[in-house]
């Protein structure tokens, strides 16, 4: 039954979703990164485009609208259902303005919008999932947790979201720090306790090709959203010294770190201490554990900062956000090939797999 279930809310997500393909293939809202070429790209490719949170929060609206002159050439001009724009944006809650995104999502309807990370829990996000509700009532609500208790606290409280994306510990981006379980435990144990709910759940953490796709489909995703795979698309908003390393690096079990380090250097304060980000270890943490002063790291880090794209890498000194199946990306594709190649490579392993049995 429980299968039978998740499988039902897995068509009634691609229901919303008229354009795309399955298995459903998402790019994660990554802040600054994931702008309107990367988001687009994806939609356009059958999967899901999410736009990231910007470093200023009024620039969102700008960000939408350079997204709206896209998809006007795009393959799925004209074709998406309803009137929604078939790209998503992503929010960060904590240190998020609602106002502005009520008037963004007011002016462009997108269809869905991913909320995460808030300050003070399931009453912060209330909040939101009620305003963004009330300016555009088609548009989904899809709402990234890191726990088993974060889940099912959304899933019962009094304004559930549409979507539940459930982000595993592997992940790149700001997640649980202490407290995060990996997406192959994740994602079952949810689906379990959500019990007859009809909430679909997207993996995400770990997953870069179609054979990470293929086991969060089997535990019961309705689809699977990436980020680091991503970073390495032709269209991410990106410097290429960063994209280099994502590329370069491997072994992320012993080369990765979550830590608010980087952030701190980067002049970012304020994240709830429940979340920090998966980083590639370079000299910044080496010297850190060495013993090294902070304001000693912020100076050699600032003037890394000046040196361009040799500021990363492993004697480098600048933020690689990536998760921990880094060594997985090998190479930089456009965003089309990627979602192509993880949609049928997913595809054909189960297949294989189905014939197998």
């Amino acid at each position: 039954m429980a299968a039978l279930l998740r499988n039902e809310c897995k068509q009634l997500l691609q229901k919303s979703l008229p354009w795309t393909k399955s298995p459903l293939v998402i790019s994660a809202p990554m802040r600054v990164m994931t702008g309107p070429s990367l988001a687009v790209a994806v939609s356009s490719a059958g999967g899901l485009g999410f736009l990231g949170p910007t470093i200023k929060s009024e620039d969102v609206l700008v960000d939408l609208d350079k997204a709206t002159e896209l998809l006007k050439t795009s393959s799925i001009h004209g074709n998406a259902g309803q009137s929604l724009l078939p790209i998503g944006v992503g929010f960060q809650v904590w240190n998020g303005d609602l106002k502005v995104a009520v008037s963004a999502v007011t002016k462009h309807h997108p269809c869905a919008v991913w909320l995460f990370a808030p300050r003070n829990g399931q009453a912060e996000l209330n909040e939101w999932i009620t305003a963004i509700r009330e300016a555009s009532t088609e548009t989904k609500i899809w709402l990234q947790v890191g726990t088993l208790s974060e889940a099912v606290d959304a899933a019962r409280s009094t304004t559930p979201p549409d979507v539940l994306v459930l982000q595993g510990a592997e992940a790149g981006g700001h997640g649980r720090d202490k407290d995060g379980q990996g997406t192959i435990a994740l994602v079952p144990e949810v689906s379990d306790a959500l019990g007859d709910s009809k909430i679909p759940v997207i993996a995400a953490g770990g997953i870069i090709d179609g054979r990470g796709a293929a086991a969060a489909l089997t535990l019961g995703a309705a689809g699977i959203a990436m980020g680091t795979r991503f970073l390495a698309s032709k269209e991410a908003r990106i410097s290429k010294g960063y994209q280099d390393e994502v590329v370069r690096a491997s072994d992320g079990a012993k080369n990765t770190v979550r830590t608010q380090l980087y952030n701190h250097l980067r002049g970012t304060f304020g994240w709830p201490e429940a979340f920090s980000p998966r980083t590639v270890i370079n000299q910044s943490w080496i010297d850190h554990e060495a013993g090294v002063h902070f304001d000693k790291l912020k100076e050699l880090h600032d003037e890394s900062a000046k040196a361009g794209d040799i500021g990363w890498g492993p004697e480098g000194r600048l933020a690689t956000y990536a998760g921990a199946a880094v060594g997985l990306v090998r190479n930089v594709d456009d965003a089309a090939t990627i979602v192509r190649e993880v949609r049928d490579n997913a595809r054909a392993i189960l297949t294989s797999v189905i014939a197998q049995l």
